[in-house]
């Protein structure tokens, strides 16, 4: 087993990118990626050399956190034990110096319980695993430099930092977007780039590195719940990062290729902006000493007669000259249980809230009464949406009454 091997695809998909050399030298295939992937990771990879005389490159492959390690692929140059070095990370550049160079045990039978050789010194093109303090807010991906006794601190620190502003920039400041994932940063800057394209034009308001975790989830939340969404690109998904986004309501697509990770998004956003218009029939009738306030916001028991009472859901009075008393916000069972819709036959609380100033005079015992069926509100517009988006969720039963409301309602 290679070094890169035993990295894993992380790693050999940035071991596989050339770095410097001949530029009619022909760069291999990196494991499957797209060109523009392979752009923004040769920019994090191909920068001029500091030093002519040794040419010295260094790139993070892959960072442990609970290590306090990171791996590097070491084209050019020398590191030793004790050299002082600078690295970009999320929260500014990481200035540290080296505690120990490793690499893999040449031994098989060792190398795969996890040993390594320790080196003073190494000169050689190869992937070596750096031990550092701070180097756990070190960026997978990012340039690693060496501070030499005549060079500016200063100066390296900004060269570390520059492309890791660039991409970041691209990122929305008021934290409003999906939350974006990959393995390196070199795949997020493409995920970034490829968002910002006029065809796409999606908001990202957060980035992180590896598999996706409970962490990311709560931070996907943001600012706006149609947002709450992570598009994790070629990394994997905790079960404990599974379970939570299923909790909080947080979207999580994956896939190895860009375009198709922002397909699945950009489908299923079709479909809750549709949500906003489409409008699902339902018939509701008043339970008796179930007004529970009578006045914005209206607070009613009702049983469903018909059809499916969802949250966001317009309701009128059609036996009131179709008075529109507002829409569902609430919906809870009789345990107190917040529902997003109530079925046929069941019998649920509701909080109706008005949309406008005039809606929000209508009140119970002035404009309907007990005997009155409530029933959703439906639009040409609504209805078009609902059969774009929802036709195959519809029962037969919920069609037929789609079609009498469709009558009612002379659409």
């Amino acid at each position: 087993m290679g070094f890169c091997e035993d990295l894993g695809e992380g790693g050999r998909d940035i071991f596989a990118v050339k770095i410097g050399g001949d530029s009619k030298d022909k760069k291999p295939n990196s494991g499957g990626k797209n060109h523009q992937e392979e752009e923004e990771e040769e920019k994090l990879t191909n920068q001029p050399a500091k030093h002519e005389e040794e040419e010295e490159q260094f790139s993070v492959m892959e960072v442990k956190v609970v290590e306090g390690t990171i791996d590097v692929v070491l084209v050019n140059g020398v590191l030793r034990v004790g050299d002082r070095i600078v690295v970009g990370g999320f929260q500014g550049p990481v200035v540290t110096s080296i505690r120990a160079l490793l690499t893999p045990h040449p031994v098989k039978k060792l190398r795969l319980k996890g040993e390594y050789l320790h080196h003073k010194k190494i000169k050689i093109s190869q992937g070596i695993k750096i031990a550092a303090p701070g180097l756990e807010r070190a960026i997978a991906g990012a340039s690693l430099y060496v501070v030499r006794p005549n060079d500016d601190i200063e100066v390296i620190k900004r060269s570390a930092m520059e492309y890791v502003d660039s991409v970041m920039s691209r990122i929305d400041k008021s934290g409003e977007g999906v939350y974006v994932q990959a393995s390196t940063f070199g795949s997020v800057a493409a995920l970034l780039k490829f968002s910002k394209a006029p065809e796409v034009n999606v908001p990202v308001g957060g980035m992180s590195i590896g598999a996706v975790q409970k962490t990311d989830v709560t931070k996907a939340l943001g600012k706006r719940k149609k947002y709450a969404t992570i598009l994790a690109f070629g990394v994997e998904v905790t079960p404990e990062a599974s379970q939570l986004a299923q909790q909080l309501g947080v979207k999580i697509f994956t896939s190895h290729t860009i375009h198709r990770l922002f397909l699945q998004f950009k489908s299923y956003m079709d479909k809750i902006e549709a949500a906003e218009v489409a409008v699902f029939p339902c018939v509701l009738k008043i339970m008796p000493s179930c007004v529970i306030n009578a006045k914005d916001p209206i607070v009613l028991g009702v049983h469903v007669v018909q059809g499916v009472a969802k949250i966001g859901t317009p309701i009128c009075v059609p036996g009131r000259e179709f008075v529109e008393i507002g829409w569902i916000v609430c919906i809870q069972d009789d345990d107190h249980r917040a529902l997003d819709y109530a079925m046929k036959g069941q019998r649920v609380t509701i909080n109706i809230l008005g949309s406008n100033p005039e809606e929000r005079q209508k009140m119970f015992g002035r404009h309907f009464e007990m005997e009155d069926e409530l029933v959703s509100k439906i639009t040409p517009d609504s209805l078009d949406a609902l059969r774009e988006q929802y036709l195959g969720d519809l029962s037969t039963e919920d069609t037929e009454l789609l079609f009498k409301l469709k009558q009612l309602f002379k659409i």
